[in-house]
């Protein structure tokens, strides 16, 4: 069983950064692909940006340039620097990890499996 825990969040002016954390609580971390997504109030939720077993990383094309993920296996943790932060980012933020060990993933929920609760972002103009 894999459990999520998402931190970082909170309210930023247009142009400011943040930076959110995720730490997992599961058996070779190492293995899994993880990612973030977002979801905004009316909308569907979104692949943010995801990195894989293998550090290969993917963003939405309306994140690439200002966000960068990263994890850190020797702390089970994941982690998205958010700079240059738009109103239009403003939603909550999930982690989540794959479904299975040892697979690469794309930007789609269907891979993932396992989700923590979630921390908003607010981004005010």
């Amino acid at each position: 069983q894999v459990q999520l825990v998402e931190s970082g969040g909170g309210s930023v002016q247009a142009g400011g950064s943040l930076r959110l954390s995720c730490a997992a609580s599961t058996v070779a971390f190492n293995t899994y692909a993880v990612g973030w997504f977002r979801q905004a109030p009316g909308k569907v939720r979104e692949g943010v940006a995801v990195i894989d077993f293998g550090y290969l990383t993917k963003y939405a094309d309306s994140v690439k340039g200002r966000f960068t993920i990263s994890r850190d296996n020797s702390k089970d943790t994941l982690y998205l620097q958010m700079n240059d932060l738009k109103p239009e980012d403003t939603a909550m933020y999930f982690c989540a990890t794959s479904s299975r060990r040892w697979v690469k993933v794309g930007l789609g929920a269907e891979d993932f499996g396992y989700w923590g609760q979630g921390t908003q972002v607010a981004v005010s103009s």
